[in-house]
């Protein structure tokens, strides 16, 4: 009896549950977040190496935030003189704000502060760079298309917001690199008719530089930006797990389902690793390669510019943008225009960002088509849309090396002038060639997946008919392969517009809509229809008849061999 009451105590003890358990049944009934977790946990996510390009920046994202952290319990955001008497033995005893001192400070006399801050900077690098793949992965695949333009739209502010908040972040230490970057723009803004100056006065406290402008910089650049960054990743996550996530087309993938692995565990282990390989690499590039060196520099002086001062990489085509423009100047009224500025500085990235922003709906607009896509597509499949985005690759890759015009005379002792003027021809003729040459490029690919369709692939033998002539042996591709073919839309091409309806009322409008038919019909030609069911099956017999002939042949050649070596030995007919 005794024994049968321990027994019962012992089996109570272990099916009552944990505090934890107590905790979170106490948050469940007040909250009821157990059925939506659930649910999430076991949400399924496609694997692709290519979707990992959007959690390096996520990932490098929270590696800033981490370090930024750090950073800021030590750097002083204040322009206020101060003579340094640190570490660094060539600037002691020099006046300086106490921006650049508490920089020095962090570099030289706090445990892992050069560290950090070279992760930081190497994390904003990559930041940035992840977000340039990333989006060119989810246009060529038209991952933007309905019911994504809205998440299409938030990665572009996440473009502009990371890239300002690189401009804030190498501003803050008011060395003398830095300082030339925010001349320059001061400048650039002083450029901009009518309101230029009350914007520059505004922003510097006065006259350029003033005593306010590196602590305001340091507001925006760890509360202000980091907190819009912050909710539009949000909103960006919530979207993409509402939505779906977008996937390659294969067996049984449709537009309906998701193929790949559920959230909890495959997944969220395989994100937590990810995390920590961003993580190694960037603290990687921290320890072994200096990046921004700013005790090299020198503290800030308005008299003085660095020799090859040039802005961070991601900001290199405005400054391209910038050095190959044409000295335009219009006098007036007392009033100088300096489009030589105002355009390439300030209304041509505003025009860029506008035309990445709009590409989605441009598409939308021109093709009319109005289905859910949740099917990504290859790019050769979309040979205009490819072309268009290698266009507008090619023009920015174009001012980004007239950025280092003055770098690539000096490394290639070429003419300064010469490099200027042969990127001034270039950018109107770059991306018409390069939209020519990839379209042409995608409809060949498209070709060749025809041909790989109906003939197979080439295995590298060559066989021999009876007759004496030679051809490659060619063999049937995998089911997968040729679903992952043949799983092509159907371009939806508009018809030509009357001028009037069927009650022989007058389209005002017709005019545009013939516009967008001519633009569709231009958008979706070239395009290579995929065989049909019965090109497939008249393939595929033909096929079989070719290699019963191919093996007739094999097996006619080694009899006539097998025949001569028996004649030249003497064996014949003992097998």
């Amino acid at each position: 009896m005794s024994t049968a009451t321990t027994n019962g105590k012992k089996a109570a003890q272990v099916h009552r549950p944990s505090k934890v358990g107590q905790l979170a049944t106490w948050v469940d009934d007040r909250t009821g977040i157990a059925g939506v977790a659930k649910k999430q946990v076991r949400k399924v996510f496609p694997d692709h190496w290519s979707f990992m390009l959007g959690e390096i920046a996520l990932w490098s994202f929270v590696v800033l935030l981490l370090t930024g952290t750090f950073l800021t319990l030590w750097f002083k955001p204040s322009m206020g003189e101060v003579v340094y008497n640190g570490s660094y033995d060539q600037l002691r005893g020099v006046s300086m704000s106490e921006a650049y001192a508490s920089a020095l400070h962090l570099s030289f006399d706090v445990r892992g502060g050069l560290l950090m801050r070279q992760i930081h900077h190497w994390a904003a690098m990559l930041f940035i760079a992840a977000m340039f793949v990333h989006m060119m992965r989810i246009y060529f695949t038209g991952a933007f298309r309905k019911p994504r333009e809205l998440n299409w739209v938030i990665g572009c502010l996440l473009l502009l917001l990371g890239s300002l908040e690189g401009f804030t972040g190498y501003s803050l230490p008011d060395d003398l690199l830095s300082g030339t970057g925010l001349r320059a723009a001061g400048g650039f803004i002083l450029a901009i008719p009518v309101v230029g100056t009350y914007i520059s006065f505004f922003l510097f406290g006065g006259e350029f530089p003033g005593d306010a402008i590196i602590p305001r910089l340091y507001t925006a650049h760890v509360l202000l930006i980091p907190a819009v960054l912050l909710a539009l990743i949000g909103l960006h996550m919530l979207l993409l797990v509402y939505q779906k996530h977008t996937q390659y087309a294969g067996p049984g993938r449709t537009n309906d389902n998701v193929v790949g692995y559920p959230m909890m565990p495959v997944y969220a282990a395989k994100a937590g690793g990810f995390f920590f390989i961003v993580f190694g690499v960037s603290a990687l590039m921290g320890g072994l390669m200096s990046i921004n060196p700013v005790w090299r520099y020198g503290p800030y002086d308005p008299s003085q510019v660095t020799a090859g001062s040039q802005p961070d990489w991601y900001m290199g085509w405005p400054d391209g943008a910038l050095r190959i423009m044409p000295g335009w100047e219009t006098h007036a009224f007392g009033f100088t225009l300096s489009w030589n500025i105002f355009l390439p500085i300030i209304v041509l990235p505003g025009l860029m960002f506008t035309i990445l922003l709009m590409l989605p709906f441009i598409e939308n607009w021109i093709t009319g088509d109005k289905r859910d896509h949740h099917l990504l597509q290859r790019p050769r499949n979309a040979p205009t849309r490819t072309a268009t985005m290698v266009a507008l690759m090619t023009f920015i890759g174009l001012l980004w090396a007239a950025g280092g015009n003055d770098i690539m005379a000096i490394k290639f002792n070429l003419n300064l002038n010469y490099i200027t003027y042969f990127i001034r021809v270039m950018v109107f003729v770059g991306p018409v060639v390069a939209f020519l040459i990839t379209r042409r490029w995608c409809i060949s690919l498209q070709r060749a997946d025809r041909d790989r369709l109906l003939h197979g692939y080439e295995s590298g033998v060559i066989m021999r008919s009876p007759e004496g002539a030679y051809a490659e042996k060619h063999l049937p591709i995998s089911t997968g392969e040729t679903f992952a073919l043949t799983s092509r839309e159907h371009d939806d091409i508009p018809a030509m517009p009357s001028d009037a309806d069927e009650n022989g009322v007058a389209n005002h409008k017709v005019w545009l809509t013939r516009l967008r038919v001519r633009l569709a019909r231009f958008w979706y030609s070239g395009n290579i229809e995929t065989p049909s069911r019965e090109e497939l099956e008249a393939a595929r017999h033909h096929a079989d008849d070719e290699l019963a002939e191919q093996e007739l042949a094999e097996y006619h050649d080694s009899h006539v061999q097998h025949d001569r070596h028996g004649i030249e030995t003497g064996e014949v007919g003992k097998h």
